[in-house]
């Protein structure tokens, strides 16, 4: 299924509003848009994982995928929603940082990360396909429009094998093309 990022700054602060009294899905909406990883790669972190490290401290990965080797950098925004997170319940070192409902020995799925997604941009009413990927493809396209970031940088961090898969992130819009055509040379 092709989704779509969350293009609007202000449907992202929506939705944070939206889910701040829900630690763990504020934590896993902020982590997944700060982050640039997959989904399933966030969710197989474990409280150990994270519960001492500080601000600009990376922790390192090995992505499910690909089996290549990534990180996760902690930014201010991940820092403070996982603080809040971890105050918020009992957490043991072993317990999946996101937990499902079956226990801390089960992370959440991929499918249900899809369908809190789903369930969080129709609470806002925005419109469109959207998944557990929109996080990912929503750092993506922000990376690029809201800070000017190249694709190839972007490129880089996804550790996209080709070009091609970085375009399909980036969300760029047929508008964006023609607005191109316009610049005086």
């Amino acid at each position: 299924m092709k989704v779509d990022p969350i293009r609007e700054l202000k449907d992202i602060k929506s939705i944070k509003k939206l889910l701040s009294n829900n630690p763990r899905d504020l934590l896993l909406f902020v982590m997944g848009i700060n982050a640039g990883l997959r989904t399933q790669d966030l969710l197989g972190l474990r409280i150990s994982d994270v519960k001492s490290i500080k601000i600009g401290q990376s922790i390192s990965l090995t992505e499910k995928k690909t089996g290549k080797s990534n990180s996760l950098l902690i930014n201010k925004e991940i820092k403070e929603a996982l603080d809040t997170y971890l105050k918020s319940d009992k957490h043991r070192d072993n317990h999946f940082l996101f937990k499902s409902r079956k226990g801390s020995n089960y992370p959440l799925t991929t499918f249900a990360v899809t369908k809190y997604v789903k369930q969080w941009t129709a609470a806002i009413n925005l419109m469109g396909s959207y998944g557990a990927h929109t996080l990912r493809k929503t750092w993506c396209y922000h990376q690029r429009k809201t800070f000017g970031v190249s694709w190839e940088l972007i490129a880089l961090r996804c550790n996209h094998s080709s070009p091609s898969i970085t375009r399909a992130y980036l969300g760029i819009l047929p508008e964006e093309v023609n607005d191109i055509l316009k610049h005086n040379i």
